[in-house]
Parts: C-alpha cells; sequence; structure tokens
C-alpha cells in the first residue's frame, strides 16, 4: 500500500492522542487507532448522517477492519483522521481512514473498515436510510 496524502480524504476528524494511547515503546499502540478510526467515523455519522447512538433503530456495526502502519505517532500530538469511502452498497459501506499529524500531507497510517447498517433490534441488515446514505456519499472517492 502506498503512503496516501490529503488529497485522498473528504473529511477531516480531529482527535488528541491520549497519555495512555501510547505504550511501552513510547508510541500510540497499534489497537489504538481502530479506536481513532471508530470515533471519527461514528463522530462524522452523528453530525452529519444524525445516526442516533442511543435511540435510534438503525445502528452500525464493524465486520471487516485493518490497518498499514507508515510513520509512529505519540502523546501529546494532535492527529487529525481522514475519511472517505471507496464503496457505498445497500447496507453496508467501505471506508478508507488516513491518520494524520496535524499539519502534515503524509499519512502515519491508513485504515480500511467496513460497517454493514443494521435494525437494532433484530441486528438484520437494512438499507441505510436516506440521511446517512446522503452524508456518506459526501465521502465518496472514485
Amino acid at each position: 500500500m502506498e503512503q496516501p496524502g490529503r488529497e485522498a480524504f473528504r473529511h477531516f476528524q480531529p482527535i488528541t492522542t491520549r497519555w495512555h494511547d501510547n505504550d511501552v515503546y513510547g508510541h500510540v499502540n497499534n489497537v489504538v487507532y481502530y479506536s481513532f478510526f471508530d470515533s471519527a467515523v461514528n463522530s462524522y455519522l452523528i453530525e452529519h448522517g444524525g445516526l442516533d447512538i442511543h435511540q435510534g433503530e438503525v445502528i452500525a456495526l464493524v465486520v471487516n477492519s485493518s490497518c498499514d502502519y507508515f510513520a509512529s505517532i505519540a502523546f501529546p500530538e494532535r492527529i487529525e483522521v481522514g475519511l472517505a469511502v471507496s464503496k457505498l452498497g445497500n447496507s453496508s459501506v467501505h471506508y478508507r481512514l488516513g491518520i494524520f499529524k496535524a499539519g502534515q500531507q503524509q499519512a502515519s497510517a491508513v485504515g480500511r473498515f467496513v460497517h454493514v447498517f443494521v435494525e437494532r433490534a433484530s441486528n438484520r441488515p437494512l438499507t441505510i436510510p436516506e440521511p446517512l446514505r446522503a452524508a456518506l456519499g459526501r465521502l465518496r472517492c472514485d
């Protein structure tokens, strides 16, 4: 995988690293990147698509994720998670996510993340509701 720049993403979500994100090697542990991805995606869906994570009938479940690392980050750094949608299906969405140190042009890490939208009560896939589909459409990178 090539190390992408900011132009490969459509939205940037700021995140501040935390003291406990660092591992014994002095950098953010690899598992924390997945938390950054989850926080950035869900913040976007709540703010721009109206996702109600507490009471809504629709929720999004992660069914696949991966990450490639290019450069380390550490507390106390401010980062931005770049979001892009590479595939928008009927009930699923494939994201491409970039972790950028504030002000840097090249990603420190790039992740892939797949959500399936389901009915909360049954956990059965459903068609992505229109407000969420519209918000996700604005992230499309073809």
